[in-house]
């Protein structure tokens, strides 16, 4: 029962935080002229809810891909940035912006989405048919420093300055100015993403007693590796291509729910996946009510709020290890 009232708890929350998110801004919409003819309305149902359901889903997906790649690799530091799919993902919507296709409409999630296919579909040739964790790491570390490196170039070599800070504005991460179609475009790819990423738990609790003894126990640790990297490549990717990169949400939440809901990665998962979206709602609230001439990026809060929680969880664990 401790799980469920946990995760009753959790979307309490997340539905408060919607509402108070619908709210906040730099001008304040009371909850009374939600349904009306004027402006505020207007502003509420074509800007304002588009954009918190999309930070809603986008954290839960991020939240959940983060569980199971800590539960996968047994390691708390996993993020699923160390697949690479968010950075050839980005790479992809990167290329739109270079060559000028974001134009038009749907081209540049859809580039985006492209990258993160190809990153997946490079992941599992690199990785084999092993399911070897440590050929599958290497291969999301190479990947991922590949298409940074690609990234870096085509800043380098833009062909204008509006197209260098195009680029880089977009790789900050942001849910401004977000539409219903951001929203048809991620919700569904996120929760098939979410799908094959709930398929993986009982095979993840089989893996805390180590490889061999998962495979001893029946699971499939090849298949096991396909389902994680698909569900983690659809959410990231819908993720980017919605919003663009934004990190350590995958980092933070799983610790943040861990000891309320047990140490089994199965027991993790949708808990992470509430906690995400709750945390990712509140971010960009946030940064909407802060006194600055220009919306702070979600992309840039959520890295000054995960580096320090890094470092503190850095520290912890090397306590433990002394």
């Amino acid at each position: 029962m401790t799980g469920l009232r946990l995760n009753i708890g959790l979307a309490i929350a997340l539905l408060a935080a919607m509402i108070l998110s619908l709210a906040a801004g730099k001008v304040w919409v009371s909850p009374a002229a939600w349904l009306g003819d004027d402006i505020s309305a207007l502003i509420i149902m074509e800007l304002r809810l588009p954009r918190t359901i999309l930070g809603a889903v986008i954290g839960a997906g991020l939240g959940m891909a983060g569980a199971t790649m800590q539960g996968y690799l047994r390691n708390p530091l996993a993020d699923p940035g160390i697949f690479g799919v968010s950075s050839t993902s980005a790479l992809g919507a990167v290329i739109s912006l270079y060559f000028g296709y974001a134009m038009a409409a749907w081209m540049l999630p859809a580039f985006a989405l492209a990258g993160a296919g190809i990153g997946m579909g490079l992941l599992a040739l690199l990785a084999g048919r092993t399911g070897s964790l440590i050929l599958f790491t290497l291969a999301g570390v190479i990947l991922s420093t590949l298409a940074g490196s690609l990234t870096s170039l085509m800043i380098s070599i833009a062909p204008t300055p509006f197209a260098t800070t195009e680029i880089i504005t977009w790789l900050m991460g942001a849910l401004t100015d977000r539409s219903w179609d951001d929203v048809k475009l991620a919700l569904p790819i996120t929760f098939v993403g979410m799908g094959f990423l709930l398929a993986t738990g009982r095979s993840l609790d089989a893996l805390t007693l180590g490889e061999d003894a998962a495979r001893s126990m029946g699971v499939n640790v090849y298949r096991l590796q396909w389902l994680a990297v698909l569900g983690v490549g659809l959410t990231v990717g819908a993720s980017v291509a919605a919003a663009g990169i934004i990190g350590f949400v995958g980092l933070i939440v799983p610790h943040l729910v861990r000891p309320f809901a047990g140490h089994r990665p199965s027991a993790v998962l949708i808990p992470s996946a509430l906690a995400g979206a709750l945390l990712v709602v509140i971010a960009d609230s946030t940064v909407r009510i802060l006194p600055t001439v220009s919306e702070l990026r979600l992309g840039i809060a959520m890295a000054l709020l995960g580096a320090p929680f890094f470092l503190i969880l850095l520290s912890k664990m090397r306590r433990e290890l002394v």
